[in-house]
């Protein structure tokens, strides 16, 4: 097995490492307080607090209200969840605006939606990865149930303009959703200031446990549940909860609430540094969406004359792990939808490589990076000519 101290860590859009302060809250409720939270007796009802304390904690991060906060079992869940909530609130709408560039967990559902009979409008976005906001204004239609947007892109982090986006969305009366996993506990949200209805977040993108996320859903928002059963989560998502790792998804909340501004800066500077040294040391190598904002961990690099797929392979045989875009799609030989709709050519979306960064790296860990990625890019350009040869 690879130990930690060889790896080379470069792909925390996929996941990140649990923080130690996060695993050690949850320790206790794994193995001492393991009792059901539902039950009557006081030995649940700490474990019924510990559950309400990480409301908070998730609540804080976001910047609304714990009672708009409901457990997950992640990302795709809470998306799923708010596509079906915002569709059974309003049988008579038959249609659904989002973009060309989501992730899976919302396409699907969306393309999922066409085949039973709904309208689905994917906006296109321009070569920075940006939409049009007077295009997604005119593409809402008097029976549309639902826009969803996300937060900033997995791909290439170009972030969206949400503010503005929810503030159409208000005035043509439409519920909006964001799917947030991304953007969640790497830049500052304050739901306080934005007028949506439904917010998707993953624990394990900011250092938390896998398996648990949230849906926000506005206090003035039509719910209706996608999981049935018992009273759970105040009758808006049946099932135990699963205790010890939302325990650690608030941990994990608040670490990140706390040290957001400092490793905001201080994981820029890394990633800048990394793309400006790439581009000088590499020919033929761009970022793509460079003239977007983007989430301050996310570079996506265009490289030309190489295949992203053997790219990976050798860069994973020198223990540097990073991707191709989503690891949801990973094993496919389709080139990323979201350069696609960028207007990447096939080649340069399958010469794409995305390193995403996390506060547990280092300079020195850049500097590796900066020697090894050339040295890959080099050897697959002059292997090129006898393997298309």
């Amino acid at each position: 097995m690879i130990g930690p101290e060889e790896l080379l860590y470069l792909d925390s859009n996929a996941t990140t490492a649990i923080d130690p302060a996060a695993l050690a809250s949850m320790r206790p409720f794994l193995e001492e307080f393991f009792a059901n939270p539902s039950s009557g007796y006081g030995f649940a009802a700490q474990v019924r607090d510990a559950i309400e304390e990480a409301r908070e904690q998730v609540a804080k991060l976001l910047g609304c209200e714990a009672s708009e906060i409901v457990f997950t079992s992640g990302g795709t869940e809470s998306n799923n969840t708010a596509f079906h909530s915002a569709l059974e609130a309003a049988p008579d709408r038959r249609h659904v605006v989002t973009t060309a560039v989501e992730h899976s967990a919302v396409l699907r559902p969306a393309k999922d939606l066409e085949t039973r009979g709904y309208a689905v409008t994917f906006l296109e976005v321009d070569e920075s990865g940006q939409l049009n906001l007077n295009k997604l204004a005119d593409a809402i239609r008097f029976d549309t149930a639902l826009l969803s947007v996300m937060w900033a892109n997995n791909e290439t982090g170009v972030i969206f303009p949400i503010e503005e986006i929810a503030a159409i969305a208000r005035e043509k009366n439409v519920p909006f959703h964001t799917d947030a996993v991304q953007a969640g506990g790497k830049i500052e949200i304050k739901l306080a200031d934005v007028p949506l209805q439904f917010l998707s977040l993953s624990g394990h993108k900011f250092h938390g446990p896998k398996g648990v996320g949230a849906l926000y859903v506005n206090r003035r928002a039509r719910f209706r549940p996608l999981l049935l059963g018992g009273s759970h989560e105040n009758n808006r998502r049946a099932g135990t909860e699963n205790a010890a790792s939302i325990i650690g998804f608030g941990k994990a909340a608040e670490i990140a609430r706390a040290k957001m501004r400092e490793e905001q800066v201080r994981v820029r500077g890394m990633r800048d540094r990394f793309e400006r040294c790439l581009l000088e040391r590499i020919s033929g190598a761009r970022v793509n969406g460079a003239g977007a904002e983007r989430l301050p961990n996310t570079s996506s690099v265009m490289f030309d004359g190489i295949e992203s797929d053997a790219a990976l392979l050798m860069l994973d045989q020198k223990n540097l792990c990073c991707s191709a875009g989503s690891a949801c799609r990973t094993g496919s030989l389709k080139p990323s939808h979201v350069l696609s709709a960028m207007g990447l050519l096939g080649d340069e979306a399958r010469g794409s490589l995305r390193f995403s960064f996390s506060r547990f790296n280092t300079e020195a860990e850049v500097d590796r990076a900066l020697k090894i990625v050339p040295e890959v890019i080099a050897k697959l350009r002059a292997l090129a000519p006898a393997v298309t040869g």
